[in-house]
This record gives structure tokens, C-alpha cells and sequence, in this order.
């Protein structure tokens, strides 16, 4: 009877995880990775609470519990980032985190002995590196994605840089950052227990604003100044490390430094290049042809192998090579820019823009409905979205076949709902 307890509690966390817009669908391994991280008293309540912000009051009337009790509990898995806490003019309020980009990452930001990291590494490799239905259905579902690539500062050219909007700067992100922490990289730590860890930085992952502020409040990342934030992004340009951040405009939460080999990021934008898991920059570069000279550099600085080396076809040089790109796997990062010594590649503007949405809330009610989890957010407690004019389009278009719901969330990302949103979040 105990086993089948233990089972339910954990199976309804992972139901209710599985409301956020990107999933987490359920397995044996991830059942696992809750039961290091969680015990099955604490999966029971998480299972409760809403996906919207809630107060303790909120959650001990759900819970129905004494108020004491419920502040104790919260505080504790706050205490170990399975909850975000923020304060919200003297209130206090918590919100659980998705597992991507969220509780997975935090519980590796840092060593800790009150859970077997290792243990823990091998479930993440396993349930992300292995088996690839969380991973496709976080990165690859739909056409709005949870991150987004900045793009290397240091190589845009002065008539291309006039062109490049303050949120897409990782340089903006930092210093309009209310609050900034640093701490360990998830995903080189990760690998790290694997023996795969590469020699990039370990301590250079990079939270701001409200989830800068929680994680520093409770040791999972140390608080910086700008200063120390901007020494760090130049630290990852030299070692050659993709910048990616939250896909929204506003108040940014996180700008991972990616390398190639490690980052579950760049890694699904390999294995899933096609379903455009990751959206990229506006820019793209150009290789000059007469200038290349085939050395490689390019090539092998590239996180996501969009660049290969193929024959001139020069009668007069029949060994000569020169890189060749695929646009279609290009993030727009401009690391082989930085490595061309021959002047052979240019940054240039894509033909279309990359539309990025205003803000969490923003991004969150596109990836429902094209996710098909609209309901989620409508029926959570009936309050995540309050404003009536909002509530009636989500209402219609919930009803709408999924074709149409498709064609409909491209006009959700419009400025109607922005003006909306803005006006209440």
C-alpha cells in the first residue's frame, strides 16, 4: 500500500508539471530524479499549487493546513530552489519553477551534500541525453521556444550594430538587471559526474531579476555587480561560448554561456536542428568565397556544425577547400566570425525578424496554445489571467480546431495582447 502511495504522490507531481506550456512528460526516470529531489510528502503538495504566483495563505487553503505549517514548508523547498520566492510590495510570494529552465538546473548550481549530485547527473543524462521525449517536446514543440541566442557583441560591424535592438544585447540584459547572480553551469557540472566535461568555465551561469534575487537569498548563486557580470560575458567570449537566454524581452531571468559539447541547448540544436528548437539571432553570417581559405576555424568553432568545409572546385588548387553554411542550422551567435582571420565572413541582417515576446506571461499564453495546454493557464484557479477582454479570447480561441488555434496564436503575438499584458503584468 506504501509502494502505491509513494506512486501516486509522485505520478500527480509529474501531472502537474506537465501543465507548464513546455511539458515534462512523465517516465521511470523521471519519477527517479523527483525522488532525490523531493520527498513524497513535498510531491503531494507540489502537485496542488498553481502554476500562477501564490501566497502562503493560498497554499495552506489548499493545502488545508495551519498557516505556520504551510510558511514552514514553502520556506523549506524554497530553500532549495524547488521554489521561487520573491517579495511582492511586502508580500511574499512563490511560484514553482518549470523543470527546463528551472528546478534541474538549480539543483546542480552549486555543490551540494544534502542530495547525491552524482547519482542525480547520471538521471539527468539519461532522461535528457537518452531518452528524448523531454527534450523534443521542451525544445521542439510548436514554434515559440523557451530560449533564444544572443549574439557576439564584439564582432558587429558598426553599420549592423545600429541595427541591433537593446533585448537582444546580453550587455542590456546586465546592467538593467535589477538583481545578478553567478553560479555553477548545470550542464558542464552535469557532465562533470559523467567524465564528459569539457574546460570551459564552470562558475558563469548567469540569473537576473527575481530569480537572481531567490537564488542568491538561499546560496544557490552568488550575487555580482555589473561589473563583475560584463568581466564574465567577455570571459565566455574568449572561450568561445554561446550566449542563451530566456526568450523574452523584458526582465530576462537567465543568459547561459553554452559550449558546444555540454549544453543541453546546443546539443538539441544539433539533434533537432530542422524543428528549429532554438531561436536564433537576426543576423546570419556571409563567407566570402575569393577570401576563404579553408583552414577550418570556422568550422570547428561552430556549437551547432552549421558550417563544413566542402572542394572549391578551383581546377588551377584541386586540394583547395572553403566553408560552405547551412542557413537553416545557423543560430546567428557570430563565433566564426571571430575566428576568420582572413576576412572571409560577414554579419548580416536575416531577411525576417525573429519575433521575441514581450515577457514571460506573454510567452507563456503563445506556447500554450500552440502547445494545446491553453487550458492550463485559463482554468489555474481561474486568476492567472484576470483582465475579462483577455479572458474571452483565450475562451474563443480554446475552441477553435488546432489548426486554426496555430493561425491564432500568431496574432496573439501582436501588440493587442501585449498592450493587455503590460497593463496587469
Amino acid at each position: 500500500m506504501a509502494h502505491r502511495t509513494r506512486q501516486t504522490a509522485y505520478s500527480n507531481m509529474e501531472a502537474r508539471l506537465n501543465k507548464f506550456p513546455q511539458g515534462a512528460p512523465p517516465s521511470p526516470l523521471l519519477t527517479k530524479i523527483l525522488k532525490i529531489l523531493v520527498t513524497e510528502k513535498e510531491a503531494n503538495l507540489i502537485s496542488q499549487i498553481p502554476i500562477k504566483p501564490f501566497t502562503a495563505k493560498q497554499a495552506a487553503k489548499i493545502w488545508k493546513m495551519d498557516l505556520t505549517e504551510s510558511q514552514k514548508v514553502l520556506d523549506e523547498l524554497a530553500s532549495r530552489a524547488m521554489l521561487i520566492d520573491s517579495d511582492q510590495k511586502g508580500e511574499t510570494l512563490y511560484v514553482l519553477p518549470p523543470p527546463m529552465a528551472g528546478f534541474f538546473e538549480f539543483s546542480m548550481m552549486r555543490i551540494r551534500d544534502d542530495i547525491d549530485q552524482k547519482a542525480l547527473s547520471e538521471l539527468f543524462y539519461q532522461y535528457l541525453n537518452v531518452e528524448e521525449d523531454f527534450v523534443r517536446e521542451l525544445f521542439t514543440e510548436g514554434d515559440t521556444q523557451l530560449g533564444r541566442v544572443f549574439v557576439n557583441e564584439t564582432v558587429l560591424p558598426d553599420e549592423e550594430a545600429i541595427h541591433v535592438l537593446d533585448y537582444e544585447r546580453a550587455t542590456e540584459v546586465i546592467k538593467t538587471a535589477s538583481a545578478i547572480g553567478v553560479s555553477t553551469c548545470y550542464c558542464r557540472h552535469k557532465m562533470m559526474h559523467m567524465g564528459q566535461a569539457c574546460d570551459a568555465p564552470l562558475d558563469i551561469c548567469m540569473t537576473f531579476n527575481g530569480s537572481a534575487e531567490s537564488l542568491v537569498r538561499h546560496g544557490h548563486a552568488r550575487q555580482i555587480d555589473v561589473t563583475e557580470c560584463m568581466d564574465l560575458l567577455h570571459q565566455a567570449y574568449d572561450h568561445k561560448l554561446v550566449q542563451f537566454g530566456e526568450n523574452v524581452r523584458n526582465r530576462v531571468a537567465f543568459i547561459c554561456n553554452c559550449c558546444g559539447c555540454c549544453c543541453e541547448a546546443m546539443i538539441a540544436a544539433r539533434r533537432f536542428a530542422l524543428l528549429n528548437p532554438v531561436h536564433t539571432t537576426n543576423f546570419i553570417p556571409g563567407i566570402t568565397i575569393p577570401n576563404c581559405t579553408g583552414c577550418g576555424n570556422c568550422v570547428s568553432v561552430c556549437p551547432v556544425e552549421a558550417l563544413s568545409l566542402v572542394s572549391a572546385n578551383d581546377p588551377k588548387n584541386p586540394k583547395r577547400k572553403i566553408a560552405i553554411l547551412d542557413e537553416n542550422l545557423c543560430l546567428g551567435c557570430g563565433l566564426c566570425l571571430r575566428e576568420c582571420n582572413q576576412g572571409a565572413i560577414t554579419l548580416k541582417s536575416r531577411p525576417e525578424r525573429v519575433i521575441t515576446p514581450m515577457n514571460t506571461v506573454h510567452r507563456s499564453v503563445v506556447m500554450a496554445i500552440e502547445r494545446g495546454k491553453l487550458q492550463n493557464l485559463i482554468f489555474d484557479n481561474q486568476v492567472l489571467f484576470s483582465h475579462r477582454a483577455l479572458a474571452a479570447v483565450l475562451g474563443v480561441i480554446l475552441k477553435l480546431p488546432p489548426i486554426k488555434q496555430i493561425m491564432a496564436s500568431k496574432q496573439m503575438k501582436s501588440r493587442y495582447l501585449e498592450r493587455i499584458i503590460s497593463k496587469h503584468y
